[in-house]
C-alpha cells in the first residue's frame, strides 16, 4: 500500500514474475485490480528477461568464493551486505544496457531460451 501513491504519480507500471505463485495468487490480481495499478505484460517462466538474476548468481559466486564461508546467518548476512556493495557499478550499467538484446533476442526465439 505504501507503494501505491507512488506509482500513481510517476505513472509507472508493476513487473513481476507471471511463474511465481505468490504473484499471481488471487488475492495479490484483486488488489492490484482494485488500487488500478498498471501490470507489465511477462512472459511466464522467463528468467532470460530478468538481469536481477544475473547480479544474484554474482552475489552468490562472490559468497561461496569467501574463505572461510559463512558459517551462520549473521556471517552469511554480512557477507551479503559486503558482496552486494561491492559488485561493480559497471556491472550493473552493462546489464541495464542489454536489456533492448534482451528483448530483441526473446522475441526472434518466440519467447523460448535465449543465450542470456
Amino acid at each position: 500500500p505504501i507503494v501505491v501513491p507512488f506509482i500513481h504519480d510517476h505513472h509507472l507500471m508493476l513487473q513481476h514474475d507471471n511463474d511465481a505463485r505468490p504473484h499471481v495468487a488471487r488475492i495479490c490480481t484483486q488488489f492490484l485490480e482494485a488500487e488500478n495499478i498498471p501490470v507489465l505484460a511477462w512472459p511466464a517462466y522467463s528468467p532470460d528477461m530478468s538481469p536481477i538474476e544475473h547480479v544474484w548468481d554474482a552475489l552468490d559466486r562472490r559468497i561461496r568464493q569467501r574463505v572461510p564461508v559463512p558459517a551462520n546467518i549473521q556471517q552469511l548476512r554480512t557477507a551479503i551486505e559486503e558482496e552486494w556493495t561491492n559488485i561493480p557499478q559497471a556491472t550493473i550499467n552493462n546489464l541495464i544496457n542489454s536489456m533492448r538484446r534482451r528483448c530483441v533476442a526473446l522475441c526472434e526465439a518466440n519467447g523460448g531460451h535465449t543465450r542470456y
